[in-house]
């Protein structure tokens, strides 16, 4: 984002998306470390103007 901020970009909005079926049981929490993988919550997409 700071490099866009950087470029005269300006941020217009910031979308959270929730992320489902991202749960943190043993089973995933096992996958997710073999496979290199984030059981992460929730993203971010941010919405620029020029």
């Amino acid at each position: 984002m700071e490099k866009f901020l950087k470029q005269g970009f300006k941020l217009k909005e910031d979308i959270i998306k929730k992320q489902h079926n991202c749960q943190a049981t043993g089973f995933w929490v096992n996958r997710s470390k073999e496979s290199n993988f984030l059981l992460i919550m929730h993203e971010h997409l941010f919405v620029f103007q020029k």
